[in-house]
């Protein structure tokens, strides 16, 4: 887990060093933290927002985000369960690199096609852990693990890159769902400094 494979290139001893955790937290947060105002799924206005596509756009920082979340996966885990949209890339991404396979979870089934509510890799009688990109307030996660759990799913933990700490571990402790996260808006606020 280094900064650049061939760091010896550029000459900078630096880039030899693994990447911590503040250094990971700050190269999110220079590639997605945005100011202005803006309104989040649950309805608070931010007056910052941790664009989640922008680091799961790029492609080097979501291999590295996913190598340091492939440790956080409880070892009982059978399949891995990316909610739509953003959870997506990241699950795919961490499917690789624990090698457990992914399902890919809808807001709602689609009438056409297979019309199932979560594609990929089988969920019922299955353990099974959520996977999000940012959690604010948790209520997508609720709505999904309660659709996953009535597909025979079982789901105790949900995985995600960013905890906006806005409420979402306590909206998904009174689910039964713990949450667990590789950087929380306060990591990402001490990188500015």
């Amino acid at each position: 887990m280094y900064h650049k494979p061939l760091a010896w290139l550029d000459g900078g001893l630096e880039d030899w060093l693994p990447v911590t955790h503040a250094d990971l937290a700050r190269r999110i947060r220079a590639v997605s933290h945005l100011q202005g105002h803006f309104t989040l799924r649950s309805g608070h206005v931010a007056t910052e927002y941790f664009d989640k596509y922008r680091f799961e756009g790029d492609p080097a920082l979501l291999d590295e985000i996913a190598q340091r979340m492939a440790h956080l996966v409880p070892s009982d885990t059978e399949v891995l369960a990316g909610l739509e949209m953003g959870g997506i890339p990241v699950v795919t991404a961490l499917g690789r690199h624990t090698g457990l396979p992914c399902a890919f979870v809808r807001k709602q089934a689609k009438p056409y096609g297979t019309c199932r509510l979560a594609e990929g890799a089988e969920v019922g009688g299955r353990r099974v852990l959520v996977v999000e990109d940012v959690v604010t307030s948790g209520g997508q996660i609720v709505l999904s693990t309660a659709d996953l759990r009535g597909l025979g799913a079982e789901v105790r933990e949900a995985l995600c890159v960013i905890d906006r700490q806005q409420g979402g571990t306590e909206t998904l402790a009174t689910e039964n769902i713990r949450l667990v996260s590789l950087l929380s808006a306060g990591d990402l606020r001490a990188a500015a400094v």
